[in-house]
């Protein structure tokens, strides 16, 4: 039997050390990152409680329960920061990123030990297709949260949209992945297409944008 909280703790252990050893500049990376893997650690627990509440099957618990849980999840924390802290919206942007990326890291370390580490081409595609997807869902609420959290009248509309468009992302990703075959494949090359067509957009037309509407 795995034990999913013990294996959280090995991993978060030394990233604290690092926290406290190089001070406040870095300090909000570690603190996200972590977040990312206890958020990862919940959305377990809740994934199991719900698809034993409604007595589902292992297909429908990952498309139609575990896109919902995690993605709402991952918001969570981000709500208290911007509520309580008020951040810039760059700030949004590399919080949002860095809480991502310690959710896909925790989710791919403890797939690495559930199903074993003997096909290594396998869980090099799974790991990027699987870290790329979360990157784009937080993508997805970062940068659109960086756009409507400071007007009004957009809040609350804006960031349940971008909550349902990031569910939605994941929701396709889990369904092409739960449904095998060649398909598969088409679920692990999504989610890198998508992060490599935004930053060429990042990197080539939003400076323009920039200066056009100065």
């Amino acid at each position: 039997m795995t034990y999913i909280e013990n294996i959280f703790v090995c991993v978060a252990a030394p990233l604290v050390i690092t926290a406290l050893c190089m001070g406040k500049k870095y300090l909000s990376f570690f603190v996200f990152m972590l977040e990312g893997m206890g958020v990862c650690l919940l959305s377990a627990y809740v994934n199991t409680f719900v698809a034993a509440l409604y007595q589902t099957n292992a297909f429908h618990a990952t498309v139609e329960i575990a896109p919902v849980v995690e993605e709402v999840m991952k918001l969570l924390p981000l709500m208290f920061y911007l509520f309580v802290f008020e951040p810039k919206p760059d700030e949004i942007k590399n919080a949002v990123l860095t809480l991502a990326a310690g959710f896909a890291t925790f989710e791919n370390i403890c797939y690495l030990i559930e199903g074993g580490a003997e096909n290594l081409d396998y869980l090099l595609i799974r790991g990027l297709g699987a870290g790329a997807m979360h990157i784009v869902c937080g993508a997805i609420i970062g940068y659109g949260l960086a756009y409507v959290w400071n007007r009004q009248w957009l809040k609350i509309a804006g960031t349940l949209g971008l909550l349902g468009a990031s569910i939605a992302f994941h929701g396709t990703y889990n369904l092409l992945i739960s449904y095998g075959s060649w398909v598969q494949h088409i679920a692990y090359v999504l989610p890198i297409a998508t992060v490599m067509i935004g930053v060429l957009f990042d990197k080539l037309f939003m400076p323009r944008l920039k200066k056009e509407y100065r």
